[in-house]
């Protein structure tokens, strides 16, 4: 059965940091690119960063450039998104995806986690 779920979020003041997880099983999670996205309320789900299977690529949103960074382990299947210097606009929920594409194309996505960024 195919898993991705994520935890680490919660409630943090402006200017402080989160790290959040996303475990995977059910797949050869080292095959698979992975991607944070978020979601906040009333609007669009958007790309935040994303992390190639091989070579550990990385990409970044511009509006998390210089802020977070998303990592892997594979030997652990585990990704991560390190979120510092956070802001009020950074509230969302954020939700992990394994992305391949082969002949077809796999897909999964975590249930995400919520991240609150107030004073």
């Amino acid at each position: 059965q195919v898993q991705l779920v994520e935890s680490g979020g919660g409630l943090v003041q402006p200017g402080g940091s989160l790290r959040l997880s996303c475990a995977a099983s059910g797949f050869t999670f080292e095959s698979y690119t992975m991607y944070w996205y978020r979601q906040a309320p009333g609007k669009e789900r958007e790309l935040v960063a994303s992390i190639t299977h091989v070579g550990g690529v990385t990409d970044y949103a511009d509006f998390v450039k210089g802020r977070f960074t998303i990592s892997r382990d594979n030997n652990k299947k585990m990704a991560y998104l390190q979120m510092t210097s956070l802001k009020p606009e950074d509230t969302a929920v954020y939700i992990c995806k394994a992305f391949r594409q082969l002949r077809s194309t796999y897909e999964y996505w975590g249930q995400g986690t919520q991240v609150t960024v107030s004073s």
